[in-house]
């Protein structure tokens, strides 16, 4: 249960990452371009690696990092619903 709860979160996650990048606020419009693709390369491979950290957690039985995975996805959420709806 705990690694459909992560994988879940993790969706979640890429989601609140593919919602700010569609956004097209000022902080990302304004970027090079070229800055723009290797800042967007390179967060994804952070999120990436993060949900297979907290999968493998999660297939180890270490459920204290699931809670602290859902933790970085609550703290997500809220950043990027700010970013979204322009109270950022």
């Amino acid at each position: 249960m705990a690694l459909i709860i992560t994988f879940l979160l993790g969706m979640g996650n890429f989601a609140c990452h593919r919602a700010v990048i569609a956004s097209g606020h000022r902080m990302l419009s304004e970027m090079p371009p070229r800055a723009l693709q290797g800042a967007r390369a390179a967060s994804l491979a952070l999120e990436f690696v993060l949900l297979c950290g907290a999968l493998y957690a999660a297939e180890a039985g270490a459920v204290h990092w699931v809670w602290l995975y859902a933790g970085y996805f609550l703290i997500n959420l809220g950043a990027a619903w700010s970013i979204v709806t322009g109270r950022l």
